[in-house]
């Protein structure tokens, strides 16, 4: 069992597990003192410790053993998603998640309208960050991707950075293969994921000044979170983006 705690020490001593986790804890899975978990700080360190303290001012563990946590592909994985409406996001964001993205820039598109609640969806304690966490826990990942305000379009694209544009059917782009190798030997990729109206001839004219390379999935027209989680799977399996450093795999050398 696994859980969330942002502030582990160094030295083992005991810490606080935040209010959510200690609950989850305590009331959810029924843990007592004395017994083993592993906890996580969301920065790649994860650790075996026995939980010392269980009341009501929370839970206190101490940290015992460093433990090897889920590598982390040698390619940073940035998604850059537009906003979309219920529920759609939490499964863009939490399958990115488990797919091993380091960080989520939602994008403002000219075809959504974004409710207000949406804008506040970002960063540490936000209901985005909230569903990465719980898929960081699930997957077994000791990083949690970072998640940006969302932005334009304009303010998403990152000079030096290869950028990828998801294109609907009507759209001409390269092939997998293609984009899969400017993705070879760099330490970072950026995809740029559109809403489900596409993206509008304004942003494609953007994009397309800003060099940013186009890709389309073949004739079929996928929902937008459905081609969100597509893109990445062929982009991983095919660039390493889901792999870890060639220097710890079990084959490397």
């Amino acid at each position: 069992m696994r859980f969330y705690a942002p502030d582990i020490p160094v030295d083992g001593t005991p810490v606080s597990l935040p209010q959510d986790e200690a609950h989850h804890l305590a009331h959810v899975m029924r843990l007592g003192v004395g017994r083993s978990v592993h906890v996580f700080d969301g920065r790649g360190h994860e650790y075996r410790a026995e939980i010392l303290e269980v009341s009501r001012r929370g839970v206190v563990v101490r940290p015992i053993e460093r433990v090897e946590a889920a590598r982390e592909s040698a390619l940073r994985g940035v998604l850059a998603p537009a906003v979309l409406k219920g529920d759609h996001m939490d499964a863009v964001v939490r399958d990115a998640t488990m797919m091993g993205v380091a960080e989520i820039v939602p994008v403002l598109t000219d075809h959504v309208v974004v409710p207000a609640r949406a804008l506040a969806g970002s960063g540490p304690g936000s209901r985005w960050w909230r569903v990465a966490l719980g898929a960081a826990k699930q997957c077994g990942r000791a990083v949690v991707p970072s998640i940006s305000p969302p932005a334009r379009l304009a303010e998403i694209v990152r000079p030096g950075t290869p950028t990828v544009m998801l294109v609907e059917p009507r759209c001409t782009g390269q092939s997998a293969t293609g984009i899969a190798a400017l993705a070879r030997d760099r330490r970072e990729v950026l995809l740029l994921v559109g809403p489900e109206g596409g993206w509008s001839e304004a942003e494609l004219a953007a994009a397309a000044e800003a060099g940013v390379h186009r890709w389309s999935l073949g004739p079929r027209t996928l929902r937008a979170d459905s081609a969100a989680m597509v893109a990445l799977s062929i982009l991983g399996y095919l660039s390493g983006w889901t792999a870890p450093p060639a220097a710890a795999r079990p084959d490397a050398g």
